[in-house]
């Protein structure tokens, strides 16, 4: 899929949350544009990124642990457990970490689920750092699901995902923005299915059908 717009388009950017390692997450020539047009914007990474990151240009970072914070005048970040893995060779696989993000930025709380599996801890999330005001949850890359299932959500467990998330807020039903599908070909499913399975899932839960917030490439919304 070609970008939506142009890098020379991007807005100001002030803040890159960051989840793993994977080139298809952290591209080196991406992470060195970003760094350079924008070189006073922070970076959030988990442990184990930050030699990676200064070596492609970048200035402002800070590596964190799974629920440990970043607190400033601006935002508070928190780094959450996520079930993945890292690697960017054949001998560095899990020598760095993983995860999501929780924000929290004029009184909006946020959560970026990154590049991760069905796992126990959302539940858990939520109760610590909810109730959100926007989750946003992988939903595609789950094909064969023998395979992908310990790695990548498919919508069946991103539906179980958003419905642990918004336990600990009892009715609340923020909106859900699906991520991780139409970008790179890397599994088995049509580039098509994830949203239209994910969209069936949702209603059949009986879920406010606006809180979907299945994005086409290039859109933009304000809440």
């Amino acid at each position: 899929m070609p970008p939506a717009l142009r890098f020379e388009q991007l807005p100001e950017i002030d803040l890159i949350l960051l989840s793993h390692n994977h080139y298809d997450h952290l591209d080196a020539p991406t992470v060195r544009r970003i760094a350079q047009r924008f070189p006073a914007a922070s970076w959030l990474c988990p442990m184990g990124l930050g030699s990676l990151l200064r070596s492609f240009g970048v200035r402002h970072l800070v590596e964190r642990d799974w629920w440990e914070s970043v607190e400033t005048l601006s935002y508070t970040a928190t780094c959450v457990p996520a079930q993945h893995f890292s690697a960017r060779s054949m001998g560095d696989r899990g020598d760095t970490l993983w995860c999501g993000w929780t924000l929290e930025t004029d009184g909006v709380r946020v959560y970026f689920a990154g590049d991760t599996a069905l796992h126990p801890e959302f539940e858990q999330i939520g109760k610590r750092c909810g109730p959100f005001d926007l989750v946003m949850l992988p939903i595609g890359a789950y094909e064969p699901r023998w395979f992908m299932r310990s790695v990548h959500m498919n919508p069946e467990d991103a539906i179980q995902a958003y419905l642990a998330l918004r336990a600990p807020a009892g009715g609340l039903q923020p909106p859900c923005l699906p991520i991780h599908w139409g970008t790179f070909r890397l599994t088995d499913e049509a580039a098509e299915e994830p949203p239209r399975h994910f969209a069936q899932l949702w209603e059949r839960a009986g879920l406010q059908p606006d809180r979907n917030w299945t994005f086409a490439h290039g859109e933009t919304r304000r809440f």
